[in-house]
Formats: structure tokens, sequence, C-alpha cells
């Protein structure tokens, strides 16, 4: 998982409230477990829909999205993320987020920045013509025109996302420790680690 410190760009100002996943990513694309590709069918129903924001030029590539209230509610699915990812999401910012799809989108690399509405509000404005600045080490939101606007975010997640570290990657930094474990388990059992062994 790539670390996340700071992600400076244009924000997509989309702003729509209960955003639910199929929204985001519709079913008939979720025929694939790979996460490449995604991007394409990613709001597809609302590209449909003549001067979307996602077709604007100047949004083309946006690290950040800038959504309404209950954002990703609905379904489960991690294709929602993918989705994100692949269009080179690397924050969103809302008021409220489905827990599911926060949690999604944290194991995947997203930022999820909850900020109340009024400053949402704001950065919706600012976004339609300059650019917006998160940084995660001091958890705050900035624009040129001097905003700031501090956020909260579990400190887990906070160091996780910092140091890109996923599931696998927390796994592997115990490695040293997994090791020493495993080797106090066949000292302490050795008829266990010999039967392991042999059922192997």
């Amino acid at each position: 998982m790539e670390a996340v410190r700071e992600i400076d760009g244009r924000a997509i100002p989309f702003g729509r409230k209960n955003v639910d996943t199929d929204l985001i990513i519709p079913a008939k694309w979720l025929k694939t477990i790979s996460r490449e590709g995604l991007g394409e069918g990613a709001f597809e129903t609302v590209r449909e829909e003549d001067g979307n924001v996602f077709d604007k030029p100047e949004f083309q590539d946006a690290p950040i999205l800038i959504a309404g209230d209950n954002f990703g509610c609905g379904s489960s699915r991690e294709h929602a993320a993918w989705a994100l990812l692949d269009m080179g999401v690397k924050a969103v910012i809302a008021p409220s987020f489905s827990d599911i799809f926060s949690g999604n989108a944290f194991k995947n690399g997203i930022l999820t920045v909850v900020l109340p509405q009024e400053q949402v509000d704001r950065l919706l404005e600012v976004a339609e013509t300059d650019p917006i600045s998160i940084d995660l080490e001091s958890q705050s939101v900035t624009t040129p025109f001097q905003d700031r606007f501090t956020f909260e975010i579990d400190e887990f997640r906070k160091h996780c996302l910092l140091e890109g570290l996923d599931e696998v990657g927390l796994t592997l930094a115990r490695d040293t420790a997994i090791n020493q474990y495993e080797a106090r388990q066949r000292d302490a059992m050795p008829w266990y680690a010999k039967g392991t062994a042999v059922a192997a």
C-alpha cells in the first residue's frame, strides 16, 4: 500500500448526499477480482448526466473527491474503494461516511476526512477553481485562501496510512516476533511441531 502523507491538487466538487456503493461502481462491474480498470466504470450513471463534474477536463486525475453526507452507504462492496483508487482518488472529504465504506477505503489506502457541512461547502466552492491540500501528519485541510480545517482520525489508521501499511504489511512488520513465538512453541511442544511437520 502506498503511504499517504500529503495530498495536493484539484478536488472533484461532487457534493452529492447519500451516494451508495452502487452509484460509485455499478453491479455489472463486479465480475472482476482485479483492482485494475474499475475507474472506467466509476460513477457511470452520473457520467450519463449532461455537464457532470467527472468529465470536466480540469478534474481529470484529481486526487481528492469532495462528497456529501453519508458517502459510501449501501452494500459492502470493496470494489467501490478500488474504483476510486483506479480513478486516482487518494482522499475523500465528506461530512460523514458509511462505516463499511470507511473501513474499505482505509484498508486500500484512501484517506477519509470528516468535516462539518459548512467547511465542506467552503471546500466545494474553492474546488471549482483552485487546488486543495491535505496534510495527514497535521490532520489539516488547507486552501490557497488561508482556509485551514482540522480533522480527527483514529491513531491506528493514521499510523498505517502514514507508513503505507495494509494488513499484510502489518503482519510482515511483526515477522521477528512471529518467528520468536514459533521457536518458543517448538521448544515448549516439540510433539506438536513434529506432528504438524508430518502432516504437512
